[in-house]
């Protein structure tokens, strides 16, 4: 990129170390003030990555921020983009880019009326596996894709999370935490959804926190959303997904997510990271791993909490946003496939409610591929 975008973290916790560490890889992206309502997390932050501090209202009015990457909690995520537009800047959220399928047209009619952007996490899908996966199904390797399954379960949030309240109530569960990884990733293999239809339970009205350490621990949580979702996508194209989202299992054997076409099946890794084994089978059934392509976003480039080698790169999305400011191109990150996900997934949710099987009122393209070539083009070297 000709230009260098002047980057505002607004937020930061947990998830602001990564955005900030990795920032740095991508061209055109230069990281100016990171702000938080809590001053000393700010303060932190700045001093860790040598960024300035500052409040929110300050960050909104500095003059050397044109974007603003919103790190904060979900349920502030549509106030403050819509406080970045206002403020005359660009803006990419994490995910759930918003809370309600309202709330994101509202956030669209508010960019394109001052002509900025929007944009969203996830971006694991922009990883190396992921379009690896994308570049099989596009070269007709599996024929027409026709089915599928998805299946993000655990046991929930309150074993290892400090204060895992906020996972549990309108806003959260499985669905909208986790599932926008899944969601996304579908859209960006197969395209839009068409109809849902979802059954919903919730296993315990309240749930117990056993964090070791936590402030909590010991303390009941009143659950106030779905912790277990049985649902069916019905995709543009005519193929059919089941998933299954729930916070009720202590065990199971599904993979992450399974792709069946007319020429053989893919096993897709798990969408919450860039990397991973891709696995396909034949019309005999005969699996195979596929040998990794030279992909950078599939290059391990850290090691988690359990020493295992991982590839992250957070910021992809954004860069491929400022990019295609630049150029005049849609963002693979962009808000209309961000708010078709809400849709996906609200919509889920309703239908569970309702027992009905609900059309979506939105839609969007299929995000464009990102081989290697493209990966690079992002990166300061590769």
């Amino acid at each position: 990129m000709a230009k260098t975008y002047g980057v505002g973290i607004m937020g930061a916790g947990n998830i602001s170390s990564a955005y900030l560490r990795l920032a740095p890889l991508f061209k055109g992206l230069e990281v100016r003030a990171v702000a938080d309502i809590v001053p000393e997390a700010a303060k932190k932050r700045g001093e860790e990555f040598d960024v300035r501090a500052q409040t929110p209202d300050e960050l909104l009015k500095n003059s050397e921020i044109d974007v603003v990457v919103n790190l904060t909690i979900p349920s502030t995520h549509y106030q403050v983009t819509m406080d970045a537009l206002s403020a005359g800047k660009h803006a990419y959220s994490e995910k759930p880019f918003v809370l309600t399928l309202e709330e994101g047209k509202s956030v669209r009619n508010a960019a394109s009326e001052r002509n900025l952007q929007v944009g969203s996490a996830p971006d694991t899908f922009l990883g190396g596996a992921h379009q690896q996966v994308r570049h099989l199904i596009d070269s007709g390797k599996l024929g027409r894709i026709t089915s599928g399954t998805t299946h993000v379960m655990s046991r929930g949030m309150e074993h290892w999370h400090p204060n895992p309240d906020f996972f549990f109530q309108v806003g959260a569960g499985p669905v909208l935490d986790v599932g926008p990884y899944y969601v996304t990733d579908l859209i960006h293999l197969i395209g839009p959804v068409k109809r849902v239809t979802a059954f919903t339970s919730m296993a315990n009205p309240e749930r117990v926190v056993t964090t070791p350490g936590s402030p909590f621990e010991g303390t009941k949580i009143k659950v106030g959303t779905p912790t277990t979702i049985h649902g069916v996508l019905e995709f543009h194209n005519g193929a059919i997904v089941t998933i299954g989202a729930s916070w009720d299992v202590f065990s199971h054997g599904h993979h992450n997510i399974e792709l069946y076409g007319t020429e053989g099946s893919a096993y897709v890794p798990d969408p919450n990271f860039f990397g991973g084994d891709v696995i396909i089978a034949n019309k005999d059934g005969i699996k195979e791993t596929v040998e990794p392509w030279n992909h950078p976003f599939g290059v391990a480039n850290q090691t988690d909490n359990s020493g295992n080698s991982r590839a992250n790169y957070r910021t992809a999305g954004l860069a491929d946003m400022m990019q295609a400011i630049e150029i005049g191109r849609p963002a693979r990150c962009g808000l209309d496939v961000a708010l078709h996900a809400v849709d996906v997934m609200t919509s889920l949710l309703k239908a569970g409610e309702s027992g009905q099987v609900l059309t979506l009122t939105t839609t969007c393209e299929r995000p464009a591929a990102l081989g290697p070539d493209d990966a690079r083009a992002l990166l300061k070297s590769a």
